[in-house]
């Protein structure tokens, strides 16, 4: 694999930011001081925080959610009481205030309720594959969302190999193009998309494009979407960042999805960055992928689409004009799913175990990071001991500095229990899909972390007994050719600096 070497082209750092964390630190700083005046008063502090430490330890107890995670809280709770509580109640569970949640799931039910879920379609299912079949019931009953037949999938990887294609969709546009991705940066990448849009909306084609704005913020010149309405492109941008201590900060949407005419739907990794389709080197080659679906299953991202849109511009989307009746008729099954940090189901982490526990021969993994509780842990170990065939490729090349030696932390339980470690050697793969048995599959946003299984909002599509699984299979052998096989003897030759840094920064990994 060839690496470009590009030069980033010069985004003038926002000023908003520096503002917002200007503004928090203020906060801050008044919250410490504070608390310091009232130092005069130890007795009634010390009791005060004393209680409000237990109470919130009781809470922490009895809530569902993740045992590791929720033990971290509780010693960083009683370490220090006051700072302890007041971080639970901003950054802990992943959850978001009670008005934000109502708002929220009112936009999802109002869509998802307008999707058609064929019970015949499940049922076909269990007679064909019964054992893979339990997992697009799970999805169905955890998500929301419904399975499909009569819908294709298109697997491509890296980004310079699906942006072609993407560029071709584009082009197919008569009607709108709705587009959201956690980032969305300016350079080469952009300009290609962007030229297309233009030219589409003198056609009369409706443009929408929603992204994040923490994970774009750095990523824009101050004009860029004053630009694009201009151009009469519709912009939201979601979760704004303000100077404020608002859990919801923390809670950030992490999907990327495109809906064109309701007959194509794109998700996977790739945001719209020059660093994915390797026209700016930064950590290495970035290996990357996305799926393109056309068919019935397209209904469930318009349905995803429409609700985030809703919910940020409190602009209702008339859905049932925007659906393509077009039927494609292709071997297998497609489920779509969303995921979020709106209630206590995860079935974007579900779903990753369901296929663990399911699999008779083989689950082939990629990841990101690999930032995990005991419970997954638990399930890959016990998959790799009963035989299966347990292989992850996660990057040589980390894109944080620290969480990569996090991910390195939790191989020596994995490998000791005989699941196979792979490093992608040539720099960051950031592909995230499962692949089991020659039979399902997973691509979508979903990162193995905390952020990605509690706090963010994320999508992916499950697949069964189509094409685009064995497609998947042959992309990770390939994969495997650019790897470096993990050993513990291998784990073992780092420096001791190394592994106590491994072994002090898993404590902070519920966090990441």
């Amino acid at each position: 694999m060839k690496t470009k070497l590009k030069h980033k082209r010069g985004i003038p750092f926002p000023t908003h930011i520096v503002f917002s964390a200007v503004s928090l630190m203020v906060q801050i700083v008044f919250f410490v001081v504070m608390v310091r005046g009232l130092s005069e008063h130890y007795l009634f502090v010390n009791t005060l925080s004393t209680i409000l430490a237990v109470v919130t330890v009781f809470y922490i107890v009895n809530r569902s959610g993740k045992s590791s995670y929720k033990i971290l809280w509780i010693i960083f709770i009683l370490a220090v009481p006051i700072f302890g509580v007041t971080a639970y109640m901003l950054l802990g569970g992943g959850r978001v205030f009670p008005h934000v949640k109502r708002k929220m799931q009112k936009c999802e039910e109002k869509y998802i309720k307008q999707l058609y879920d064929d019970s015949k379609v499940h049922e076909t299912l269990r007679y064909s594959d019964g054992l893979h079949s339990r997992q697009a019931d799970y999805l169905t009953l955890e998500s929301g969302y419904p399975l499909y037949k009569n819908s294709s999938c298109e697997f491509l990887a890296p980004g310079e190999k699906f942006l072609p294609r993407f560029l071709e969709e584009l082009e197919k546009a008569e009607h709108y193009i709705y587009i959201e991705f956690f980032i969305l940066a300016e350079g080469k990448m952009w300009s290609a998309i962007c030229d297309i849009l233009e030219r589409k909306i003198s056609e009369g084609v409706q443009v929408k494009i929603l992204f994040d704005d923490f994970g774009s913020i750095k990523r824009q010149n101050r004009t860029f979407i004053k630009r694009l309405r201009k151009k009469g492109i519709e912009v939201a941008i979601f979760n704004k960042i303000r100077p404020s201590l608002d859990v919801f900060m923390n809670n950030r949407n992490h999907r990327k999805i495109v809906v064109i005419d309701g007959k194509v739907a794109i998700t996977g990794g790739l945001n719209i960055a020059d660093e994915y389709i390797n026209e700016w080197e930064r950590f290495g080659y970035w290996m990357d992928c996305a799926v393109i679906i056309k068919g019935d299953a397209v209904e469930s991202f318009l349905a995803m689409f429409c609700s985030i849109w809703e919910f940020t511009t409190g602009k209702e989307i008339e859905m049932s004009t925007l659906v393509s009746r077009e039927k494609i008729l292709e071997k297998g099954f497609l489920l779509p799913y969303a995921d979020g940090p709106l209630d206590d189901k995860n079935p974007a982490e579900g779903i990753y175990m369901q296929i663990i526990n399911s699999a008779q021969r083989y689950v082939y993994i990629t990841t990101p990071y690999l930032i995990i509780d005991n419970s997954m842990k638990e399930c890959l170990r016990l998959a790799a001991k009963s035989g299966i065939d347990v292989k992850i490729i996660t990057p040589h090349i980390p894109d944080k500095w620290y969480v990569h030696p996090v991910t390195q932390y939790n191989y020596y339980d994995l490998l000791e229990a005989g699941v196979k470690i792979y490093e992608y050697t040539p720099g960051f793969i950031h592909s995230k899909f499962f692949v089991s048995d020659d039979s399902v599959a997973t691509v979508g946003t979903v990162n193995m972390d905390y952020r990605s299984f509690i706090m963010h909002f994320e999508c992916g599509v499950w697949m069964c007994d189509n094409q685009t699984v064995y497609d998947i299979k042959e992309h990770f052998n390939s994969l495997l050719l650019h790897c470096e096989e993990m050993t513990m003897e291998s784990l073992k030759k780092a420096s001791v600096f190394t592994r106590v840094k491994r072994a002090i920064l898993h404590l902070f990994a519920p966090f990441m």
